[in-house]
This record gives C-alpha cells, sequence and structure tokens, in this order.
C-alpha cells in the first residue's frame, strides 16, 4: 500500500512539473507601446483581433491577443480611431487574425 501511494505522488509531482509552470495565466498589457514592442519579438507568432459590444452604452471594445511563446499578451482598446490606428501598426510578419463581433440573442 505504501509503495501505490509514493508512486501516485511521485506521478502527481512528474505532471506538476510537466504541465504545471509552463501553462500559465495571460497577461494583460495596459500600454500601448509595450504591447507593440511585444509584438515585434521573435517569439510572436500570431495576433488576434477581435470586436465586442460594450456592456454599458453603445461602440465597442477590442481586444488585441499576441501569442508569444511563454505568454498570451492582451490589450483592450475602447478607442475605435485608437484600435484602427493600432491594427496598422502591427508588424506585418505575425499572423493577424480579426474576429468581428456577433451579437448574442437572448434564450426566453
Amino acid at each position: 500500500m505504501l509503495h501505490l501511494l509514493s508512486l501516485r505522488r511521485t506521478l502527481s509531482l512528474i505532471c506538476i512539473g510537466l504541465f504545471g509552470p509552463s501553462l500559465s495565466q495571460p497577461k494583460q498589457i495596459t500600454d500601448i507601446k509595450s504591447f507593440l514592442e511585444i509584438a515585434r519579438r521573435k517569439d510572436a507568432t500570431s495576433a488576434r483581433v477581435k470586436k465586442t459590444p460594450k456592456k454599458v452604452g453603445s461602440g465597442y471594445v477590442t481586444k488585441f491577443k499576441v501569442r508569444c511563446s511563454r505568454y498570451l499578451y492582451t490589450l483592450v482598446v475602447d478607442d475605435a480611431e485608437k484600435a484602427a490606428k493600432l491594427q496598422q501598426s502591427l508588424p506585418p510578419t505575425l499572423n493577424v487574425t480579426v474576429l468581428d463581433a456577433k451579437k448574442k440573442t437572448s434564450k426566453k
């Protein structure tokens, strides 16, 4: 019985070592300049631009997500003009995917 418990503990420590530190939370960036520096890095592979409707009021919130080797970096922009300029200033080496907003239908 003791052997099974030690084997189980060893396996759980191996799984934590393999999957724990490498799978980390995404990072939210608040500064546009630092986000562009991250997007220009060598390990930045792809970018997603997602427009979602605001919860309060009219207009859209644009989320920019850049996938790097370790983290997924996110920038949230409320201004549509800044979002358009930022989308144009993304490096051409990135694979950019644009996702438009879809309005949710309420179920009754």
